[in-house]
């Protein structure tokens, strides 16, 4: 059972994280932001209560999970910025009336996995009765009941009918229109293409990395690290739980794997001469996971994003079984895939052309666009094709 692999482990600690960090879920770029503060904490009551560094009060859940305390009752619905019904996640853009009405705030509600250990049917022992849906606290409502087939709601134990819930604060317009719904559209971004019109983009877009370079140095999140390769020849890498996942759902597993040496932006910049990083990130990194999750390399994806959210080069650890976003074809490359590429041919990522997912309100992608209807109209007559 996956649960029980985690059974007398520490917990891992949902952070709160200061400077424009975000979930690499979609591509995103643009202007530089001012700090912001990104909260991920599942939506339960505390026990107690601190000060955090930031002076503003801290809720310990007595798991060892601190989080800034926003009261989600003060809590002021703008508008709904977009409702996954595949995810079962929402985006709402608001205020919270008791901190400020002019700053903006993105609150995002998702309900969590099931996982094992809540599906397991315990039986009752004096006082103490397990947290399960096969509890006397799980009630069953009737919509009806017709033969052998029977459909009902379900009133559940709070303790395991919990949100994940993220709060970006201050959030600035950058982050409402991410997490805004909105068209998508599929680019082939050729190698010309990236030459001119991406790589000025992104030298003059580029977010701050600031946030990544304080996980790197370990000024932040020290206590988050899962695994750490300290090579100094160019190899070494940290690996660390994605925003997305709690630590906790091993069904969820997602963990990112940042590469110590700076410079590579993207599948873009490389080359044979960094399969010694990427064989050692997919190496070491599926062993790390193996001893302390239990998961092994055949049941786990390794992948690298195109277009990536932040241009740092890092690789996406996820458990097989969870779907979560960004693992689609046009988004996602398998890191042996990328291995193999650059071991028939070193400058593959150089040549190639490559697809990517732009959102309407990307800058970039009405920059390819505008590049790509300019070739067209500049096209010599007689290499179009006429259609009858």
């Amino acid at each position: 059972m996956l649960e029980g692999v985690i059974e007398g482990k520490k917990q891992e600690e949902v952070s709160t994280k200061i400077d424009n960090k975000s979930n690499d879920d979609e591509s995103s770029q643009g202007q530089q932001q001012p700090a912001e503060t990104v909260v991920a904490v599942a939506a339960a009551a505390p026990t107690s209560a601190s000060q955090s560094d930031s002076g503003r009060p801290s809720v310990d859940n007595g798991e060892g999970t601190k989080a800034c305390q926003f009261q989600l009752s003060q809590f002021e619905l703008v508008r709904i910025l977009s409702n996954n019904s595949t995810h079962k996640s929402v985006a709402l853009l608001g205020h919270f009336g008791d901190l400020s009405r002019e700053q903006q705030a993105i609150v995002t509600l998702e309900k969590t996995a099931f996982t094992e250990g809540q599906l397991q049917t315990t039986t009752t022992t004096g006082e103490s009765e397990r947290n399960s849906f096969f509890t006397s606290k799980s009630q069953l409502r009737t919509e009806f009941i017709n033969d052998v087939y029977g459909n009902f709601q379900c009133l559940t134990d709070p303790e395991i009918n919990q949100l994940k819930v993220t709060i970006i604060y201050p959030a600035s317009e950058k982050h409402i229109v991410k997490f805004a719904a909105q068209q998508k559209f599929l680019l082939e971004e050729t190698a010309a293409d990236y030459q001119t019109v991406t790589l000025p983009h992104l030298e003059q877009e580029q977010l701050s990395l600031e946030w990544l370079y304080n996980v790197l140095e370990h000024r932040k999140e020290q206590d988050r690290i899962v695994f750490e390769d300290p090579a100094d020849d160019g190899t070494g890498f940290i690996l660390l739980p994605d925003l997305k996942w709690d630590g906790k759902t091993l069904e969820q597993l997602y963990l990112l794997a940042l590469v110590h040496p700076r410079g590579i932006k993207s599948l873009r910049d490389l080359t044979a001469a960094h399969l010694p990083l990427l064989r050692n990130v997919r190496d070491r990194g599926t062993e790390a996971i193996r001893e302390r999750y239990g998961i092994g390399a055949d049941r786990l994806r390794v992948y690298l994003h195109y277009q990536p959210t932040f241009y740092h080069l890092h690789v996406h650890f996820t458990f097989l079984q969870h779907d979560p976003p960004g693992i689609q074809c046009e988004k996602s490359h398998l890191l042996g895939t990328v291995i193999s590429n650059l071991e028939l041919l070193p400058d593959y990522y150089q040549r190639a052309t490559l697809s990517c997912v732009l959102k309407e309100t990307d800058k970039l992608y009405g920059k390819l666009k505008a590049a790509k209807e300019k070739e067209s109209a500049e096209e010599p007559e007689s290499k179009r094709v006429k259609l009858e």
